[in-house]
């Protein structure tokens, strides 16, 4: 169980961010990373449904769990989709012993390196907008208090992506889900223009925008269109 101080300022931290026209991608980045620290998992991934219910990949805190969760989007069956379609927490998935019920995707699971997962759903009332996957390198499971825990890590995220703004119109949510995947795609590609120009890997790329962007008082999406364009220079980013 995570002590009472590190738990307050995971907590702190997300609704620090809560502030208006927040960055909706760098906000969902860091609870996946919360989320790892907070319930001593190796990998957190979350999707997002946009306007016509499909579910979207927005985060993830490693490289081998967005290949994963793509996977998963892909082949149309996983926990992650089933939290999402039933609204309901998916959790202590030993994944060697789930290959009847997600054959495709236990497989690529355990190919990438993990053994445990676990879904939570994002979800306000009756109101699922998406799930969260949480994996673990290990047979791990998350007992009850670890399990209220990550699902008020979703609950804060969901909160924040509904606030007032559900309260008014329906399609500005869907607005808003739509404009955080276009930014997610803007910074995948981002990520690789800058690891090629540099000559680093795609998550210390992703690491030297974020740390940019936040140093400067911009956007990540701001700070990924710049580096596509050209017109922030890659030196500025890695330091030569």
């Amino acid at each position: 169980m995570v002590g009472p101080q590190r738990l307050a300022r995971g907590f702190v931290e997300l609704a620090d961010t809560l502030v208006e026209e927040f960055d909706v991608v760098d906000f969902l980045q860091m609870l996946t990373e919360r989320c790892v620290e907070l319930l001593d998992a190796d990998a957190a991934g979350l999707m997002l449904a946009d306007q016509r219910g499909k579910l979207q990949l927005i985060a993830s805190s490693l490289e081998r769990a967005q290949l994963l969760e793509l996977f998963e989007l892909q082949a149309g069956a996983g926990p992650c989709m089933e939290c999402f379609a039933t609204g309901r927490a998916i959790t202590n998935v030993d994944l060697p012993e789930v290959r009847e019920r997600w054959p495709v995707f236990a497989d690529a699971a355990l190919e990438a390196g993990f053994r445990s997962t676990h879904a939570l759903p994002m979800r306000l009332r009756g109101q699922v907008i998406g799930a969260l996957n949480l994996f673990t390198d290990r047979q791990a499971r998350l007992d009850e208090d670890d399990i209220a825990i990550g699902q008020a890590m979703a609950d804060v995220a969901t909160i924040g992506l509904l606030h007032e703004r559900n309260l008014r119109e329906q399609t500005v949510l869907s607005e808003q889900l739509q404009t955080a995947l276009h930014s997610r795609i803007l910074i995948e590609q981002a990520k690789g223009v800058l690891a090629a120009r540099a000559g680093i890997t795609v998550t210390e790329a992703f690491t030297r925008m974020r740390t940019h962007a936040r140093g400067n008082n911009l956007t990540l999406t701001g700070v990924a269109a710049a580096v596509i364009d050209g017109s922030l220079d890659e030196r500025i980013l890695v330091g030569s």
